[in-house]
């Protein structure tokens, strides 16, 4: 995909322009304060049916994209539920109930018992109750419930399983809404789906099935609207950076997608309060990607191992010993990097150019490894494989540069945690690396280069032995891995919750990114960048 440059600028101040008029921020107040005074109920601290209410309200919110604006009242409500102060005993028979409580605590960080929550739903054998099948939503809730399960706790790999399997028996008997619900969950649960894509779907969707809350639809697609206005304003910064930057005039063999590298960030960071994070970090991710070009398919191993040492040196004068054609990547590689870190320092007074320069250490001497392995035709082991390719995937780099560029819960111990890498980062960095192996392999074949994963599958499970079962093995190997990464969220002593939602968040937009190079029913990457960044809700 090739970026429109000149056509991206003019869409984007007609629409700074319009924004001033239609669809300004300065429009979104009073509709929230209207759904802050009409929706949340108070009442005194033993309401049960108010707390129920604002439960299920504050999951739309969150559902919708528009929880932010209500961040005080949902830490109140959720506070409350944790306590179990207004949660009567005889609503723990309620499994909807029971399941989306689970659900949100733990999502939103809080520490909560899968075992406490779901123990009333099992039988004397240990298994779940079969009635329960008879309660579709209740069901529906649980499955969602239990993509949150960590390494270890059973009793959510049975409920994913039971429900699975019920859900799917009972969908041609029910009716049509909840029969698709039932369907759109089963494809793609709602806890791995990217955060804006599933807002903008779910308006929607809500509008369609709700007849008294249109003040939440009516906040929900303005507030849609005005984060469409601010990432076309972001666009607009990018590109004029990647234009002056010039990378791709030099290097005409190196990808210029600064759109889908945009994409990626409003994956990681889909709030509007991250707009730097956002600038900053597409700028990263484009000028990885030129990197990447150049050792994957344009510079020599002589020229590489040139690079490598280069940019270990991290000085001016390093550039003197680079081809040409190196020398203007090295330089735009060097000042972004300073630029990012002048930013941090002045806004926050942190010093983290040796952060990030040792993420780009790490990933060029990985981008080396593979090259030479591609050189000596030698296929490594799976977990050799893996390994390395966290780091060529870009995600060390990634999420280093999203902590300090967060800025939230930045301290002497967190810092220290990047050093070495947290395990939240390698488990999102393996399902982003499997999920590109499984979305690029064709291609990566087309022109003669190795389908990384897949190869390394066949070669080390004798059970594979074609394509299809690698690609079974590969999603197996994901979702595992998804289990390690929620474990992140219930550690004693972990990452701020911003930057393990951000890491949640990689391994979310990873599949968008690469599922339709394994899925040819999937949506496109332009698909996704025309409806979020391109196309207001009427």
């Amino acid at each position: 995909m090739q970026a429109d440059e000149s056509s991206c600028i003019t869409r984007s101040a007609a629409f700074r322009k319009a924004s001033s008029t239609t669809h300004g921020t300065e429009d979104i107040e009073e509709p929230v304060e209207r759904v802050r005074r009409d929706m949340f109920n108070s009442g005194d601290d033993d309401d049960h049916d108010n707390l129920v209410r604002n439960v299920k309200l504050i999951d739309n919110l969150q559902r919708l994209g528009i929880a932010y604006h209500f961040h005080e009242e949902a830490k109140e409500v959720l506070d409350d539920l944790r306590s179990r102060r207004s949660w009567r005993n005889d609503e723990d028979d309620d499994l909807f109930l029971a399941a989306l409580r689970f659900r949100l605590l733990r999502e939103n960080g809080y520490h909560v018992s899968p075992e406490d929550s779901f123990h009333k739903f099992i039988n004397k054998e240990g298994e779940f109750k079969e009635a329960l099948s008879n309660d579709t939503v209740g069901m529906l809730s649980l499955y969602e419930a239990s993509y949150l399960g960590a390494n270890g706790e059973a009793i959510l790999t049975e409920a994913m399983e039971f429900t699975n399997k019920k859900l799917r028996t009972s969908m041609p008997n029910l009716d049509p809404p909840l029969a698709q619900e039932v369907g759109t969950a089963l494809e793609l649960p709602r806890y791995l789906r990217m955060v804006r894509l599933e807002a903008r779907r779910y308006i929607d969707e809500y509008a369609l099935k709700t007849t008294g809350n249109t003040a939440i639809v009516e906040l929900a697609k303005l507030d849609f609207n005005n984060n469409q206005l601010l990432h076309q304003m972001e666009i607009a910064e990018v590109i004029r950076w990647w234009k002056e930057l010039g990378l791709v005039k030099k290097l005409s063999f190196a990808r210029d997608r600064p759109l889908e590298c945009f994409l990626w960030t409003v994956g990681i960071f889909p709030e509007p309060r991250h707009s730097k994070c956002r600038i900053e970090l597409t700028k990263t991710i484009a000028i990885l990607l030129v990197i990447d070009d150049i050792f994957d398919s344009y510079g020599s191993i002589e020229e590489l191992i040139l690079f490598n040492n280069a940019v270990q040196r991290w000085d001016l004068e390093a550039v003197e010993q680079l081809p040409e054609y190196m020398k203007i990547c090295y330089m735009a590689l060097f000042n972004t990097t300073s630029e990012i870190g002048y930013r941090v320092l002045k806004e926050h007074g942190w010093s983290i150019i040796p952060h990030l320069k040792r993420t780009w250490i790490d990933t060029f001497e990985a981008f080396l490894v593979e090259a030479k392995w591609l050189n000596k035709k030698y296929v490594p082991t799976q977990e050799e494989y893996l390994v390395n390719g966290v780091t060529t995937a870009g995600t060390y780099m990634a999420l280093v540069h999203a902590f300090f560029l967060m800025g939230e819960g930045v301290t002497k111990k967190t810092t220290g945690m990047m050093e070495p890498y947290p395990m939240l980062f390698s488990y999102s960095g393996m399902i982003l690396r499997l999920w590109d192996d499984l979305g690029t392999w064709r291609e990566e074949k087309q022109r003669g280069d190795m389908a990384w994963s897949i190869e390394c599958a066949m070669r080390d499970h004798i059970n594979i032995s074609s394509v299809d079962e690698a690609c079974d093995y590969i999603r197996q190997r994901i979702h595992n891995l998804w289990t390690e990464l929620n474990g992140q969220l219930v550690a004693p002593e972990g990452l701020p919750l911003s930057i393990i939602k951000a890491s949640l968040n990689l391994s979310r937009t990873a599949q968008v990114i690469y599922q339709q190079g394994y899925d040819n029913n999937a949506s496109s990457v332009e698909d996704h960048i025309q409806l979020l960044l391109f196309r207001p809700i009427p």
